[in-house]
């Protein structure tokens, strides 16, 4: 297998290889998807929790702990390849120092 292939399984095919976005198309897509079909719904009441999006179907998981909201996401769909992780109402998925993008109430 080469860089940026993995192995998953699909129905009537075993082992199929898929194809990986490059990280930066993968980002963009998670950003868009975000910001157009789940800022809204997880804003006001997930501040601070995580957001897993697949970037090929839409579907996404939020949960307080990110491997807990990447598992959740698997469980909807099992060959999810790119898969994009941030958290609510920060810049970055995680951070050392500085504030959120909103303030506190």
């Amino acid at each position: 297998m080469r860089d940026g292939e993995t192995t998953v399984p699909t129905q009537g095919r075993e082992n199929a290889v898929a194809r990986r976005r490059p990280r930066e198309e993968t980002a963009r897509l998670g950003d868009e998807i975000y910001e157009r079909d789940i800022r809204p719904q997880v804003e006001a009441d997930h501040h601070g929790e995580y957001v897993a999006i697949d970037v090929d179907s839409g579907n996404w998981a939020v949960s307080d702990d990110l491997r807990a909201a990447a598992k959740r996401l698997r469980t909807q769909r099992p060959g999810a390849i790119d898969v994009w992780l941030l958290r609510v109402g920060h810049r970055a998925l995680h951070h050392f120092g500085g504030r959120p993008i909103r303030s506190a109430k």
